[in-house]
């Protein structure tokens, strides 16, 4: 048997390390993959990116199944195309996937569904914009209407920010983007308060199977400050993620979700992942929708998973998720990313990176994830803005803490930044 994952960041590494434990597996193919899939025994990156390659490959190969990392194939159609062609492949459709294309199909949809989340108004004219953000106040939430790599969102805790993010974000009088044709577009939200949380699911159409919960620190400093990034690290289980919490998302997000898309003809079947706000009096509202693992939270997620991943996926294919359960390990998994020089904002590329324990492995409670990396001339350099997601198992976050962090310390690469504080909310002061 023969596996696809299709990405090259920190997520499809987990996923790809997750699927080579598959018992009778012949191959994982990563395409394009990185300088840690490469040095992987057990995988092998494939320099393909084409959606149509992809399927030639997949064809060619015999491949039993694909498994779709990152949000931009999916949202270009990349199901629809391998479904077209009878392969098997693990994620939703393009039409399916607009929950995290697009904000503004998220929110109405939600709307529509009475799913909880934050009040939001939606608008490609930046007068009007500006005129209806002087209106609510600061703070408040502005997010570009599109794929924007876990970056396109400006919290504004003031009105100079939300009226400066406005302006980056909208043309001029409603002017049309200039790479689409169409008008840029964003959602205005109101500010929420509470702890965020990442409840992640697998979906056959019908039924869910929920994974374990983690929470991501988005902002790039300790102590949750500075701008928003892909994600800085992340662990598993999310302490706020209470039984109640999470019978309350089921209850009132996921199910009402999964249920309203096939109502609306637009059956979804995938990883589907809801950002939690949960309040200080336990209710949850829904941040945003992502079609897809998290990144950096699939890492500590799938350390943690005892389970066979593949088996769990055929059974969402097959439509019997209600079939089955997921086994977990009862300890902490804690990941932590280190970036590069410049990060979020236009990354440097290049630098040589050391001490990289060899396959990514320390030992069988910890490994060290590749994201945004590759080979040149022997040696493995950064070539992304996320560049490692360090992950490792504990007995409590502190200890996942200390294992994680220590074995930081023996990699450098110039520029390195990283976060201190990963998992902090979860340790008792």
């Amino acid at each position: 048997m023969k596996l696809l994952v299709i990405g090259s960041g920190g997520r499809e590494h987990a996923l790809a390390w997750c699927l080579a434990k598959t018992p009778g597996l012949q191959k994982v193919f990563v395409a394009p993959g990185n300088a840690g899939t490469a040095a992987d025994r057990a995988l092998e990156n494939v320099a393909i990116t084409d959606l149509d390659a992809l399927a030639d490959f997949a064809e060619e190969e015999k491949v039993s199944l694909t498994i779709v990392g990152p949000e931009a194939p999916l949202a270009a159609g990349i199901v629809n195309l391998f479904r077209a062609r009878g392969l098997k492949i693990f994620g939703p459709s393009k039409e399916a996937a607009q929950l995290e294309s697009s904000k503004d199909f998220a929110k109405r949809f939600m709307a529509r569904h009475g799913i909880p989340t934050a009040r939001f108004a939606s608008f490609t004219e930046r007068a009007s914009a500006h005129a209806y953000v002087d209106q609510q106040g600061a703070p408040i939430v502005i997010k570009a209407d599109g794929l924007a790599a876990g970056k396109g969102v400006v919290v504004a805790m003031t009105l100079v920010e939300a009226h400066a993010a406005l302006d980056r974000m909208l043309p001029e009088n409603g002017a049309c983007a200039p790479e689409g044709g169409t008008p840029t577009q964003v959602v205005v939200e109101e500010f929420l308060e509470g702890e965020e949380a990442s409840f992640i699911v697998l979906v056959d159409g019908k039924d869910v199977l929920p994974l374990a919960s983690s929470q991501d620190h988005k902002r790039i400093g300790d102590g949750d400050t500075g701008p928003n990034t892909g994600g800085m690290g992340a662990y598993s289980p999310a302490l706020v993620v209470t039984p109640e919490v999470h019978a309350r998302t089921m209850r009132e997000i996921i199910l009402p979700t999964v249920r309203g898309m096939a109502a609306e003809g637009i059956p979804y079947t995938g990883f589907l992942y809801a950002g939690l706000m949960i309040g200080k009096d336990g209710s949850v509202k829904t941040v945003e929708f992502n079609c897809r693992l998290g990144d950096p939270e699939a890492q500590p997620i799938l350390m943690r998973l005892k389970s066979d991943l593949f088996m769990l996926l055929d059974h969402a294919l097959a439509g019997r998720l209600d079939q089955v359960e997921a086994s977990w390990d009862r300890r902490v998994a804690l990941g932590v990313v280190l970036a590069a020089a410049n990060y979020p904002g236009a990354p440097r590329t290049g630098d040589v990176i050391s001490g990289l324990p060899k396959g990514g492995v320390s030992s069988e409670d910890s490994h060290v994830f590749h994201a945004g990396t590759r080979e040149h001339e022997g040696q493995t350099v950064t070539a992304g803005g996320r560049v490692l997601c360090v992950t490792a198992l504990g007995d409590n976050v502190k200890q996942a803490q200390k294992r994680a962090y220590n074995l930081i310390i023996g990699i450098h690469f110039d520029g390195m930044q990283y976060r201190h504080d990963i998992g902090h909310r979860a340790v008792p002061r």
